[in-house]
């Protein structure tokens, strides 16, 4: 298999886990959201960050298809899974 195949595959398979993750713990916050306000407080963040990684996982899905399928669109693809990878590391860096 070639190298950049399971790269994007392990990143596709990291977004989409952080995402599903994130998804989960919004339902369980609009669930008991009322019971806690300061629950409500952590809706706004905890949407951006399912939102990045939704795009995150869009993203990742699209380029590894591209490598897989060897399409002549690939390297776009594979430089914008580099570009978003990096816009997601300088939202999260402290």
């Amino acid at each position: 298999m070639r190298p950049l195949v399971v790269i994007n595959g392990f990143l596709l398979g990291s977004c989409l886990s952080i995402a599903v993750s994130l998804a989960l713990v919004l339902a369980v916050f609009l669930v008991v959201g009322d019971e806690h306000p300061r629950i409500r407080d952590e809706m706004g963040p905890l949407g951006q960050s399912l939102a990045i990684f939704v795009v995150m996982t869009a993203v990742s899905a699209l380029s590894f298809y591209a490598v897989i399928r060897q399409r002549p669109w690939r390297w776009p693809a594979v430089a914008a899974t580099v570009i978003g990878l990096a816009l997601t590391g300088w939202y999260y860096w402290p």
